[in-house]
């Protein structure tokens, strides 16, 4: 066998034993039924945000909760401070992303968030249960810190693909919570193949 085909298999093993070993709990149930409360009986919307390797990730989940019927934006943390905070309103919900769970610019994101409304509640994706950010956060969801695949141990991978996978659960939750069909989700993706397939779904 060569020798990259076994390197690949070890990096993709690797990759999914984390996501295996993701610690489930009442949190994802408390989670989903605090977003019901705010995005779907209070009118509410929910902002995502996180910085780096992180804030891809948040970006990516803001897109496939608005596509399944559950309306959601990115605030980049950093633009958050030249107007777009605009953009968060007192029924919304933030869902933050921080793997070290003290990212400078998330921790400011809150105090500036509960600063002009005092009450949003906020969710938190981390790898460390000791973050700062662990004591803002109604909700606290954990990667469980999965060891990162890169070879040197820091740039997010793992990490980032566990809070991916955390995205997804809630976001599939949520869309049965919601009971969202078929027919919805070709009246919010219109265009392409995932356009074209809902609609054959319907006939």
């Amino acid at each position: 066998m060569h020798r990259s085909v076994e390197e690949i298999r070890k990096i993709l093993a690797r990759e999914a034993e984390a996501i295996r070993n993701i610690p489930v709990s009442g949190e994802y149930d408390h989670a989903v039924q605090l977003l019901h409360e705010k995005i779907h009986l209070g009118g509410g919307k929910i902002i995502s945000s996180g910085m780096g390797k992180a804030g891809h990730v948040a970006n990516q989940l803001a897109t496939t909760f608005s596509s399944t019927g559950s309306p959601a934006l990115f605030i980049h943390p950093s633009e958050a401070q030249h107007g777009d905070l605009g953009m968060i309103r007192e029924n919304d919900v933030l869902l933050l992303l921080s793997n070290s769970g003290k990212t400078r610019e998330i921790i400011e994101l809150v105090g500036l968030t509960h600063a002009l409304h005092p009450g949003i509640p906020v969710i938190l994706i981390t790898g460390n249960p000791e973050g700062v950010l662990v004591s803002k956060s109604e909700v606290v969801l954990f990667t469980g810190h999965p060891e990162e695949v890169c070879p040197l141990g820091l740039t997010p991978t793992t990490s980032a693909t566990a809070m991916a996978v955390m995205g997804d659960v809630l976001v599939v939750l949520l869309m049965k919570k919601i009971r969202f069909t078929a027919e919805d989700y070709a009246r919010r993706h219109h265009g392409g193949y995932l356009g074209q397939k809902s609609r054959e779904k319907l006939s």
